[in-house]
């Protein structure tokens, strides 16, 4: 092999190699200073479906899975939600809460949740307040059909796992708007917290 033919072999992989790494970390996000694994989950203030204020102390007592969903207008977060349906059970069975925090009243999900006979809590986070306190703002996020009913704004999609003590166990950003964790992994992080 010449030379030449060397060098262009060489070229192409590295061209190869760079675009495989960018199309597989672009759209990452740093995990905030503040939702590390193995911090304790910051007291918020949040409302409940209803406009009753919660806080997140409320849920030391019992291992949770705590969702940061974008709103109703969202497949990805609608399909996430329906996932969930399917290992909700075994939460609960083990003792477990699943919180669902996001920027607006989810009708649609909550139907979903109705749906599979499965009781979710979804906290509301009109103001994007905790979103903000916690670094997960999307800036520019919703798209602009929905931008007249829902802001510009919202939540990069986000999932924790806390234990009972309110120590952040697991923290998973999406790494592209599409994607979700796997409810099977939240699951798993949800019994490792009971087991330590």
């Amino acid at each position: 092999m010449s030379s030449t033919t060397i060098a262009i072999i060489a070229t192409v992989i590295s061209i190869v190699l760079i675009a495989w790494y960018w199309i597989r970390h672009r759209g990452l996000r740093a995990t905030p200073s503040q939702l590390k694994p193995g911090s304790p989950l910051p007291d918020f203030l949040a409302a409940d479906e209803h406009g009753n204020p919660v806080r997140s102390t409320e849920l030391h007592g019992s291992p949770t899975v705590i969702l940061f969903v974008r709103g109703n207008w969202c497949p990805f977060c609608s399909r996430q939600v329906s996932n969930l349906t399917q290992h909700y059970r075994d939460i609960i069975d083990l003792g477990g809460r699943l919180i669902l925090i996001t920027p607006k009243p989810l009708e649609t999900t909550r139907r979903v949740a109705e749906f599979f006979n499965v009781e979710f809590d979804f906290w509301l986070d009109d103001e994007l307040s905790v979103t903000r306190q916690l670094g997960l703002l999307q800036q520019g996020g919703v798209p602009r059909d929905y931008e007249k009913e829902y802001g510009r704004d919202t939540i990069w999609p986000t999932a924790l796992v806390i234990d009972a003590a309110g120590i952040i166990r697991y923290t998973e950003l999406s790494k592209h708007i599409s994607d979700r964790p796997d409810p099977a992994v939240l699951l798993r992080e949800i019994r490792k917290t009971i087991k330590t």
